[in-house]
C-alpha cells in the first residue's frame, strides 16, 4: 500500500544564478561532510564530499544558503512527485 506523506510544498524561487545553497546529508564521524550543493535552483542538485574545514571553506567562499530541515523536506517531496507521479506518494 502506498505510504502518502503530508509536507509543506516547496516555496517557489525565481531562478538567480547568484545564489548558491547547501543541504547538508551527514557529518561523518570521520570528518567529512556529505552535502548537496546547487546554484540557482535547490532542487537541482550535485552531491559532494568535503573534509570540515574544506566545506566551511567552501560555503564561506560561495556565500551560500544553508536550506532548513523543513526546505529539505520539501523538495524531498517534490523528487517523489516526480519519481511516483503523485504529490506525496512514497511507494
Amino acid at each position: 500500500m502506498p505510504l502518502h506523506l503530508t509536507l509543506a510544498e516547496p516555496v517557489p524561487r525565481d531562478f538567480d544564478v547568484t545564489r548558491r545553497y547547501v543541504r547538508v546529508r551527514e557529518r561523518r564521524d570521520d570528518g567529512f561532510v556529505e552535502f548537496d550543493f546547487s546554484i540557482g535552483d535547490p532542487g537541482l542538485s550535485v552531491e559532494l564530499v568535503m573534509s570540515a574545514p574544506d566545506y566551511e571553506s567552501f560555503c564561506a567562499t560561495h556565500h551560500v544558503f544553508h536550506l532548513s530541515d523543513d526546505e529539505a523536506e520539501a523538495l524531498d517531496l517534490e523528487q517523489l512527485k516526480w519519481r511516483y507521479g503523485q504529490p506525496g506518494l512514497a511507494e
